[in-house]
């Protein structure tokens, strides 16, 4: 939990960020590598990047002032300077509020103290099915069993910091339940974003028009269990919109490059993690994406924490966002 004064200087940065229309979140996506491939995913293996440095990022956030950062990637672990990058990035205030988004796989209780350290507050790790399904769908051999025992070897303090963020697509949406029951067995939370194709132009995931009745069900059995146990983070609104999302194939209004943006890896910008630029500041990018903007094919977590009415915002200190 923040201290008073910390609260004090992300709320006011938010607030700040809100009136003057700058970004609430940012990701700084450190790398591209993963060593995950998933199947709904563009990414995958090793890549061939230039790296900005820990300064760099420190600068650009600096001028980017954002109140809540991800570090994220591809697999942001896979760079050594990871933990360099954190305490680069993070400010004398307690601003950011810093969200490590990871697939778990190479994230070691020692490895989690130590960014705790570096300046982390909250973990958000991938999981799509509550059993090792997961393993072959991310094609990492063994991936559930170790988010299990990293998670059972953390103390229930630790285990709070940590949120799991589930892709709603075609072949799970029927788990997502079982996916909250077994976060609040183990003593974390869970999240949720709809499926989009932006990442493959694979349609293939998609939950189908004929399931959005049983999707609306089991919605609303999301938002009971929610009402009893307070661990799943996704809001009433932005889960219905998740079946408005699959009906629709769109959501308009994206403020992508506004709202909420991207660092790339080498130190340029992206409106977003699913559609790639090198824009090297802010204001081209509003130049050259935001005023011409029309797409309408996602509603991550990112997006629709970022996009809330004001009123919304700053209710609690841990946002309810997460990969994108």
């Amino acid at each position: 939990m923040a201290g008073t004064g910390r609260l004090f200087s992300l709320t006011k940065r938010g607030i700040g960020n809100l009136l003057t229309n700058r970004p609430l979140c940012v990701s700084f996506e450190i790398t591209h590598a993963c060593n995950a491939h998933c199947q709904h995913c563009h990414r995958g293996g090793p890549v061939n990047e230039n790296l900005a440095s820990p300064e760099d990022f420190s600068r650009i956030y600096q001028e980017l002032s954002p109140p809540v950062i991800q570090v994220s990637g591809g697999e942001p672990l896979l760079r050594e300077d990871v933990l360099e990058i954190i305490r680069a990035i993070k400010q004398p205030n307690g601003t950011p509020y810093t969200i490590l988004v990871t697939n778990g796989s190479l994230l070691t209780p020692d490895g989690f103290r130590q960014a705790n350290e570096a300046g982390v507050d909250a973990y958000s790790i991938s999981l799509d099915y509550p059993d090792d399904r997961h393993d072959e769908f991310r094609m990492i051999p063994g991936l559930f069993d170790h988010i299990r025992d990293l998670v059972e070897s953390l103390t229930p303090t630790e285990r709070r910091m940590i949120t799991l963020n589930c892709v709603i697509q075609s072949d799970n949406f029927r788990d997502l339940q079982a996916l909250a029951a077994l976060a609040l067995e183990w003593g974390i939370s869970m999240n949720y974003s709809p499926y989009t194709w932006l990442r493959t132009h694979d349609k293939g995931y998609v939950v189908a028009k004929e399931d959005l009745p049983e999707l609306r069900e089991i919605i609303r059995g999301l938002l009971e269990f929610q009402q009893r146990h307070g661990t799943v983070k996704a809001n009433a609104t932005f889960l219905n919109n998740i079946v408005a999302f699959f009906d629709d194939k769109g959501i308009p209004g994206c403020r992508a490059g506004e709202r909420f943006l991207v660092v790339n890896p080498d130190g340029t910008l992206s409106p977003c993690g699913l559609i790639t630029t090198d824009f090297p500041d802010r204001d081209t990018m509003i130049e050259g994406f935001v005023k011409t903007n029309t797409c309408t094919a996602c509603n991550t977590s990112i997006r629709s924490w970022t996009e809330r009415p004001f009123s919304m915002f700053f209710s609690n200190i841990r946002p309810s966002m997460g990969a994108n």
